[in-house]
């Protein structure tokens, strides 16, 4: 659990700091930050109009599975870890991935960058301690249906949530 939560917090950060390094080439004589903030609210725009919608793109990729037998426990939790905290080293199930590493170009700095998709790496990472109550067999099908359950709930605060930024940023950016 420790080495998968290291290393998608750590790639996470890695991969913002190196978003955030290309937006600090491309900032440097680029638009003020009202423009950088009007592109994070269309692009928080255009992704939930996606997350209603239509599917996102994305790649139909996962971690080899063969890796759990053929690596020690520690490789195999950061390389795993690590392919969840870039964001898009598997399956993009929201847009909020990709506005995530946008938002961490916009800001025009490798260390901001590496705090933004850092925190995401780690939010991503977090997501396994659902299973730490999984000890036998039977236990995995009940985390199953509870998280099934809570899936419709966590949508749409995502959805809201995203919604509410996108129009902050919007009202933000008329004031």
């Amino acid at each position: 659990m420790g080495f998968f939560l290291a290393g998608s917090t750590l790639t996470g950060a890695a991969a913002g700091a190196l978003v955030g390094e290309l937006g600090r080439l491309v900032w440097r004589s680029g638009p003020a930050s009202h423009a950088r903030i009007g592109a994070l609210a269309v692009a928080l725009a255009a992704g939930l109009a996606l997350d209603l919608g239509r599917r996102l793109p994305t790649w139909r990729r996962q971690v080899n599975e063969d890796w759990l037998r053929e690596y020690r426990g520690w490789v195999y939790g950061v390389a795993f870890g690590g392919q969840l905290g870039v964001g898009v080293g598997t399956i993009v199930t929201t847009s909020l991935v990709y506005v995530t590493l946008l938002a961490a170009f916009l800001t025009g700095g490798a260390g901001t960058g590496a705090v933004i998709v850092g925190l995401f790496g780690a939010a991503r990472g977090a997501t396994l301690l659902a299973g730490a109550r999984v000890q036998r067999p039977d236990d995995l099908p009940r985390l199953h249906r509870t998280i099934d359950a809570w899936r419709p709930r966590i949508r749409a605060w995502t959805l809201a949530a995203q919604t509410v930024l996108a129009v902050a940023l919007i009202a933000g950016l008329g004031a």
